[in-house]
């Protein structure tokens, strides 16, 4: 039986990268998950996003595991689809008792065609989102009065200002992984006479397509300055998605159970140099 036999996981962004590993990783402990994605591109994203396909892939693997899941196209912009989706997840699954605010999007390029749209998204979606994602399921928790853990996926640039490069999506990308620090802290002041802990992921790069991919490539070539910057202390170049998510497994598990209130890094020695 695994650490977190009986809880159910609400994972935004699940359907590839970060997120499907987190829902894997969970499922293989035991959880049920709640799993949604957006499966729709953005326009002032410049790569590929995931689609209906990739969340299939989730659902076919999680469930791969003999765990549950309920799987739902949703963005976290909207706060009515997500609330939807955690209903829709709680009547088939019985509860949420951990929150995964996962989803993300970086909208910087060579060039952003329009730095005020680019901006506005990427706060939308990594902040205003992980608001959303937050409120939308958080008053189950505390309805079932039996604690639980929230996890907020920031970033090493939601503690030091490297990387920005003064674009419109890159600046959009700091403000609102800074700002996921703030609503951390705040929901841990919040939610602690509820024994829920709320604490804050902070990795460098990880090899997932938000940042492996054409236009990315593109950036660090046009800026090598930034690539300089945005190198880890260790000899790798990126970490894998397994390292996140067994970051957030000791978060959300007993093993972290009066772990609240934290900037966990998943660095490389990043945040070090």
């Amino acid at each position: 039986m695994g650490m977190l036999y009986g809880k159910v996981a609400f994972i935004t962004g699940a359907a590839r990268g970060q997120g499907r590993s987190h829902a894997i990783t969970l499922a293989e402990q035991g959880a049920d998950i709640i799993a949604v994605d957006i499966c729709e591109q953005i326009p002032s994203v410049h790569y590929a996003m995931a689609t209906s396909e990739d969340l299939e892939e989730t659902v076919k693997q999680v469930e791969a595991l003999d765990r549950r899941i309920v799987a739902t196209q949703a963005d976290v912009r909207d706060m009515g689809a997500l609330q939807a989706a955690v209903q829709k997840g709680v009547a088939e699954l019985g509860r949420v008792d951990i929150i995964l605010a996962n989803a993300g999007i970086v909208t910087q390029g060579v060039d952003d065609p329009d730095p005020i749209q680019a901006f506005n998204d990427v706060i939308a979606v990594n902040l205003a989102g992980v608001r959303n994602t937050v409120h939308a399921a958080v008053q189950h928790m505390i309805y079932q009065g039996e604690g639980g853990s929230v996890v907020l996926t920031s970033s090493t640039q939601g503690l030091t200002g490297r990387g920005g490069a003064g674009t419109g999506g890159g600046d959009g990308y700091a403000a609102a992984k800074h700002g996921v620090v703030g609503l951390m802290r705040t929901w841990a002041n919040w939610l602690a006479p509820h024994n829920i802990r709320v604490n804050s992921i902070h990795p460098t790069g990880v090899a997932t397509p938000m940042i492996m991919n054409e236009t990315i490539e593109q950036m660090m070539a046009a800026n090598p300055d930034m690539g300089n910057a945005m190198a880890n202390l260790m000899p790798v170049p990126v970490v894998e998605s397994i390292d996140i998510s067994n970051a957030v497994l000791y978060l959300v598990s007993d093993m972290g159970r009066y772990v609240s209130g934290v900037t966990l890094p998943v660095d490389a020695g990043f945040m070090a140099k």
